[in-house]
This record gives C-alpha cells, sequence and structure tokens, in this order.
C-alpha cells in the first residue's frame, strides 16, 4: 500500500485488469497495448498510487539508490561533489541519498547502519574514521563502496582522488615564487590526510626551493571551516615574526584567516599573502579574490558514482576496482600576488 493507502491491488480492480497487467504498464509497458495501458495509467493518476519502492527493491534484490556520505555539507566542494555524482546517478536513472557525517567517527558509523537498513545499491564515501573500522565493518554487508576524496589501494574498492601532495607543492611553490621566505600553514585535524598530504606538499616545494622546512610554520585548528580560519588568523597575529605567507588547507579556512587578517587591518596580499585549497564559489568573490589550488569537485563526483554504477549493474562481472587520482590547478588571484 502506498502512503494515500491505495495499492496495486485497488488500481487493478478500478481499470478492470489483472494485478499482472498493472505491474507490466509500470515495469513494462511495451508489453501492454495503447489502449489497456491509458485506461490504467488514467486510473493510477486518478487514484494517486505511488509504487512502493521498498517492495520493488525486495523482489528486484537491490535499490535504485546510492548513499553518499561527505565529511561537511557546509564546505561547498563537497556540495559539487554531491552535484556531480546525483547527475551521473540521475542519467542511469538512481537517486542519491546525501548524508552528512560532519567529520564524526560516530556520525559517520550511524550513517552507515542507515544505508544498510535502506539496503542502498552502494555507497561514494568521504571516511572520517581514520582507522578504517566503520568501513570494515560495513563491509561485511556486501553492499559495493567507492572512496571519494581518498586514495587506498585498488585491492579494497575504487576510488576517486586528487593528488595532495601535489596541490600543496603548487602552493608553497607560487609564494615561494613570490619571494616569501616566512610562511605558515593552517590545517584542519592532522589526522586527516588531505591536511597531512598538503602539508607534505607544501615542504617538498620548500626542498626544491633549498629553503629549510622550519620556515613553514603549522598552525593545526579543530575543524576546517571559517570559524576555524578566524582563530588560526588570530594565531598567526600573535606570532613574532608574522610569516608574510599563509596556505591554507581549504578555501574556507583562508576566508577565516582573511576575515581575522582585515579585522586587524593587516593588509593582503600587502603584508601576507594568502593561498587556499578547493577553489570553491566564494574564492573569487572575496573581498581580495583570493588564490586557490583547484580540485574538480563535480569531477570527482561524477567519476566516483560511474564507478559505483558500473559495479552495480548489468556488468558488474566484468568490473575491476580501480584507483583514479586527478591533477590539481593552481589559479593565482590577487590575495597572493607580490604588487610591484
Amino acid at each position: 500500500m502506498s502512503a494515500h493507502g491505495v495499492g496495486i491491488k485497488e488500481v487493478a480492480k478500478a481499470a478492470g485488469v489483472s494485478v499482472g497487467t498493472v505491474s507490466n504498464v509500470i515495469n513494462r509497458p511495451d508489453s501492454v497495448s495503447e489502449r489497456t495501458r491509458a485506461r490504467v495509467l488514467s486510473t493510477i493518476e486518478r487514484l494517486g498510487y505511488v509504487r512502493s519502492e521498498s517492495a520493488r527493491q525486495l523482489r528486484a534484490g537491490h535499490s535504485r539508490i546510492v548513499g553518499l556520505l561527505v565529511l561537511d555539507m557546509a564546505n561547498p566542494f563537497f556540495v559539487d561533489v554531491a552535484g556531480g555524482a546525483e547527475r551521473a546517478a540521475r542519467e542511469a536513472g538512481l537517486g542519491v541519498m546525501v548524508c552528512n557525517s560532519a567529520q564524526s567517527a560516530q556520525e559517520e558509523a550511524d550513517y552507515l547502519g542507515l544505508f544498510t537498513e535502506q539496503r542502498v545499491r552502494g555507497v561514494l564515501v568521504t571516511p572520517a574514521d581514520t582507522t578504517g573500522r566503520n568501513l570494515e565493518s560495513f563491509r561485511r554487508h556486501g553492499i559495493p563502496f567507492v572512496y571519494v576524496d581518498r586514495e587506498v589501494p585498488s585491492a579494497e574498492g575504487c576510488s576517486v582522488s586528487v593528488d595532495d601532495i601535489e596541490g600543496g607543492t603548487l602552493a608553497a611553490r607560487h609564494l615561494l615564487g613570490q619571494g616569501h621566505r616566512a610562511l605558515a600553514y593552517v590545517s584542519g585535524p592532522m589526522h586527516l590526510a588531505q591536511c597531512r598530504d598538503r602539508r607534505a606538499g607544501a615542504l617538498t616545494a620548500l626542498r626544491e626551493g633549498g629553503v629549510a622546512e622550519a620556515a613553514l610554520r603549522h598552525v593545526e585548528v579543530e575543524r576546517l571551516d571559517v570559524a576555524g580560519g578566524r582563530d588560526a588568523g588570530a594565531r598567526l597575529l600573535g606570532m613574532a615574526p608574522r610569516p608574510t605567507a599563509v596556505f591554507c588547507a581549504n578555501d574556507l579556512l583562508a576566508l577565516g584567516v582573511l576575515q581575522a587578517l582585515y579585522a586587524a587591518g593587516v593588509s593582503v596580499p600587502g603584508e601576507v599573502a594568502l593561498v587556499g585549497y578547493d577553489d570553491i564559489e566564494f574564492a573569487a568573490a572575496a573581498a581580495v579574490p583570493l588564490t586557490s589550488v583547484r580540485r574538480p569537485a563535480f569531477r570527482m563526483g561524477r567519476t566516483a558514482a560511474e564507478l559505483l554504477i558500473e559495479e552495480t549493474g548489468d556488468e558488474a562481472d566484468a568490473h575491476r576496482h580501480r584507483r583514479i587520482v586527478l591533477r590539481p590547478e593552481l589559479v593565482v588571484r590577487g590575495s597572493s600576488l607580490t604588487r610591484g
């Protein structure tokens, strides 16, 4: 029965056909004559019948829903990832259930449990639990999943990520090229691989330039958001000597740092150059347009969904796990350019 109390039997009775005929109209319309099909569809519309997806799912053995579990839906980067995943899913006749772990391993575990209960077709996930225990437990249920924004060995499953070491190298190399030798790196929790890799890339650029690693001071905050950036900005302002250039692990942090510097009367880029990461839409629209390392978020979400659809579709037997690593790109704007 649907939420309105109308089931397929009621439709069949009102249309004067069998339950099987109604089912064929819904699932195999070409197998029913045009006249009968029109009568059944008219009855469905008149009665307001909505088919039970859960019942269809039980019969078919799999769902038309893909789960997407991201770290932070307040970050526009993950909104774009979700947009790419939704586009690929829609083209395949599927829907996407989006959930937000809020960087919490416990919330991640809760949502993975929900996906299991809902018997989703598969899951796209950016892990919050760095121990891997949540996904190891989830794996027992036999539901396929693809890692998003996390590189893993292909033997464990498919993954789509960006080379964050290269991204960190691009950011720091640019700042060094502008003449800076006193740098700071602002990151979220270092148990996140993305934060570690971006710092590793920045250190690579310093070594390439013959600059001591000690020239890169590190400010770690609890969350990768604007409030975290404001907190980091306050700490940067208290440093002596103050860094002349700051590289942030994402654009939200960079926007928060920019707010703190602006409030203190510190000129960007005149006194402090600033580089973000992700190149979200707000980066170009900031009070001082933000230089940022661009990651192809939409493409990442779409590619991950396509891999999952392939793994769970008609050609599943031919599927082979793949590890796809996309390239970052530095987008230079006013926040980091030395004024001549």
